[in-house]
């Protein structure tokens, strides 16, 4: 009985002994890892925002870009709905295009 029992506690020191190697493997892994991404970070600019600007006339200003933008594919869906020919729904998203920023300065231009 007691050879089984020193036999069965020499596997599970062994199986126990696996697991730190692997253990320790994989924690030396998970360093070198960790110490890469730190470097590559340090070389790196520092983070830039992502996030947008939250004052008012930053949102103004999206407010403004936003109903350009739905003005435009609204005028586009006219354009397509009325006309069939390619050529005149084309020279429509041309003009389109050419005169947003001519009506933009026309109707938001706050110097005057």
């Amino acid at each position: 009985m007691s050879r089984a029992r020193a036999q069965r506690r020499v596997e599970r020191e062994q199986l126990a002994a696996q697991a730190r190697d692997a253990r320790a493997r994989r924690d030396v892994r998970i360093a070198g890892r960790r110490a890469w991404l730190r470097s590559l970070r340090a070389r790196l600019p520092r983070r830039i925002r992502w996030q947008s600007q939250q004052g008012l006339l930053a949102r103004r200003r999206r407010a403004q870009n936003a109903t350009i933008v739905g003005l435009y594919l609204v005028a586009q869906a006219i354009i397509w709905l009325v006309s069939a020919d390619p050529w005149a729904r084309a020279t429509g998203a041309l003009l389109g295009l050419l005169a947003i920023p001519v009506l933009v300065t026309l109707v938001l231009d706050r110097r005057s």
